[in-house]
């Protein structure tokens, strides 16, 4: 079997039929050996410093390294690099050691787990008892919906959600609901209504490819109207969205409506690690049933510094201000320029051009002039939907997303892209 490299994606390569596992392997390095010396390949570079608004990369060809403004990191507030944020965990690391030692039901549970816990309740206004915190906030969505539904229940998702919660959902009964479509979604829901134990659906606060807000209000209505629960995943809302950078579910005022909340620590938060936000008996519930939960050695000490980050989204205010001030500034630049931005609410700001190949070259021409962004190709968005991905910081400076926007229109005067006619 012949693959045309010139139009493949990644996704060709998960399962070639009558090609065993080293073949697979083999054809796939091929494919990476043509995207780099076509120069598309501007994925795993290696940073030779912390996440922030500039970065320092390796060369490809290992001569050197080059700073580049970087649009590719989720550190929204700029937390990583926050002070107080790194005296605390530095601090728990002198107080603990550098790890946990263990899962959390043989011995891995400390103090510095129960004031994360507990300062997560307070923050979503819920009572004592219904946080659970994860390794990574992929195992917080895919191992609590593993536990959550089994073969007599359903899983209604958005289609647009995220990988975590495909993969945590594989276990159930699954529908899926074209993006942010009510009408959709409540067919479904009548099609489902008696057939099963629980239903529960599952959408993101904001969504990570097109930066848009969920329709939660009447999502909530129809779930109620339907009896079924909600779960939202807020990972791109929080600190971004909201008073205080209480996400999406505070900009609703519905805090204490929907059944889970799930959410990331690796982005406003600036660490790693999840949680899922639900009440006392299912977060218990999943403190013994969460595989991953219960058998994976628990978060590192350092994980203290997320308590200091809860705190100063109210205690400086300043850094979500700055960060719609530099979202503002980026989005009216690039539409000023006639590119497609889409529907974003929030600090992910896509510039879609459409074109796979196309989206690739923007990709390098943008490197080139040192700049760091995410080109998004099939799978992870449809092939008629490639963009490239910025993700933007309340470090950057006026500058650095001028450069950006100056990058930008350079690529348009060789591929005239702003003047492609997206079409969803």
């Amino acid at each position: 079997m012949k693959i045309d490299f010139t139009k493949a994606s990644f996704k060709d390569f998960e399962n070639i039929k009558d090609f065993s596992v080293q073949q697979r392997a083999d054809v796939h390095y091929e494919f990476l050996q043509y995207m780099k010396k076509s120069g598309h390949l501007n994925y795993r570079l290696l940073g030779n410093s912390g996440c922030g608004p500039l970065i320092d990369i390796q060369n490809v060809d290992g001569t050197g390294s080059r700073e580049y403004v970087s649009l590719v990191s989720n550190d929204y507030l700029g937390f990583t690099q926050h002070p107080k944020v790194k005296a605390t965990s530095i601090a728990a690391i002198e107080q603990y050691g550098t790890g946990a030692g263990a899962s959390p039901l043989i011995g891995g549970y400390y103090s510095y787990h129960k004031e994360l816990e507990d300062m997560l309740c307070r923050f979503f206004d819920r009572e004592p008892g219904s946080a659970i915190i994860y390794n990574t906030g992929y195992t917080a969505n895919s191992s609590s919906l593993m536990s959550l539904l089994q073969k007599e229940d359903i899983a209604i998702v958005d289609m647009a959600v995220h990988a975590s919660v495909y993969e945590g959902i594989q276990l159930t009964n699954t529908k899926r609901f074209l993006h942010n479509n009510l009408e959709d979604l409540e067919r479904i829901l009548k099609m489902v209504q008696p057939q099963y134990r629980t239903k529960l659906i599952i959408i993101d606060g904001i969504y990570s490819q097109d930066g848009d807000m969920a329709k939660l209000p009447e999502i909530y209505a129809l779930a109620r109207q339907y009896g079924a629960l909600i779960m939202v995943d807020d990972a791109h809302g929080i600190g971004v969205i909201g008073e205080a950078g209480k996400g999406v579910l505070q900009h609703f005022d519905m805090k204490d409506k929907v059944d889970f909340i799930t959410g990331t620590f690796s982005k406003t938060f600036a660490n790693i690690g999840g949680f899922v936000i639900s009440n006392p008996n299912i977060s218990s519930f999943l403190q013994y049933q969460s595989r991953q939960n219960a058998f994976s050695a628990t978060s590192s000490p350092a994980v203290a510094g997320v308590t200091t980050a809860i705190r100063l989204l109210e205690e400086e205010p300043e850094w979500q201000a700055k960060l719609w001030e530099n979202i503002n500034h980026l989005k009216s630049g690039l539409v000023d320029l006639g590119f497609d931005v889409g529907t974003t609410q929030s600090a992910i700001v896509p510039v879609k051009i459409g074109d796979p190949h196309m989206t690739s070259e923007v990709g390098k021409i943008l490197l080139d002039q040192g700049i760091y962004t995410n080109p998004i190709l099939y799978p992870a968005v449809s092939k008629k939907d490639a963009r490239i991905r910025m993700s933007v910081m309340a470090t950057h400076t006026k500058e650095q997303l001028d450069k950006v926007l100056e990058g930008f229109e350079f690529s348009d005067k060789k591929l005239h892209i702003a003047k492609i006619k997206y079409k969803n």
